[in-house]
């Protein structure tokens, strides 16, 4: 197979079996587990989430009132001989400690009306991961017990709704890292480029130490370039 043609078949795989999984299930699923918002705050720091991934429909929004909100995603899934970096997309900004910079001291979120799609769908989920047992199966909450409160009642619209927004969240990110490996498979054939891993590991390391890192960020089908250093530890 070509370079990236076996990541992209997989993911292409993944979202048609996204595709077929029944919304009814999710929707029961939803309603079983009765999940409710006490606005602790800790989904939001670094403790419990690792980054805020952000959809190009968030990006976009962010753009027009807040830019510097913007940071590369961290953990570039891809590096070239050259030593430059490619990046799916974008993610919220963090504060030194790690956390969303949009909580304020009481550990509300400053834009709750506009959070990003992963926020507010979150902590519904749906797609496949590895569980503690190695068996890769479909993962539909995150951080059971670890927040909020559950088993409240929750209405059969209600949990259909939530059902439908983390379904098309997880399609949009799915068909959004397809491109990301489409757009990047189409130009390292046209500069002769290839994937170095190792490189990549090594420059990852070294921008934990404070080294500027080189990364172009995925966005609307084509690589920008990211500010300089821009990436977080």
């Amino acid at each position: 197979m070509q370079p990236f043609d076996r990541r992209i078949a997989a993911l292409e795989a993944e979202l048609a079996a996204l595709r077929a999984y029944p919304r009814e299930r999710l929707a029961g699923i939803i309603a079983e587990i009765g999940f409710f918002c006490d606005q602790c705050g800790r989904c939001c720091t670094r403790e419990y989430n690792d980054h805020v991934f952000l959809l190009e429909d968030d990006v976009d929004r962010l753009r027009a009132d807040a830019p510097d909100l913007l940071r590369p995603a961290p953990d570039p899934e891809l590096c070239d001989q050259h030593g430059r970096c490619y990046v799916s997309g974008y993610a919220l900004a963090t504060t030194p400690a790690g956390d969303c910079v949009l909580l304020d001291e009481h550990r509300r979120c400053r834009r709750y009306a506009d959070r990003p799609a992963i926020c507010r769908v979150y902590p519904y989920m749906l797609h496949r991961e590895p569980g503690a047992d190695g068996r890769v199966d479909w993962r539909q909450l995150a951080g059971l017990g670890e927040h909020g409160d559950y088993h409240r009642p929750v209405a059969i619209d209600e949990a259909a709704r939530l059902a439908d927004e983390t379904i098309a969240y997880e399609a949009a990110f799915l068909e959004q890292t397809l491109g990301f490996y489409r757009a990047a498979s189409g130009l390292f054939a046209l500069e002769g480029l290839r994937h170095v891993q190792k490189r990549r590991d090594e420059l990852l390391r070294a921008h934990v130490r404070g080294a500027p890192l080189d990364v172009m960020v995925y966005h609307r089908g084509q690589f920008e370039p990211a500010e300089s250093g821009a990436m977080r530890e």
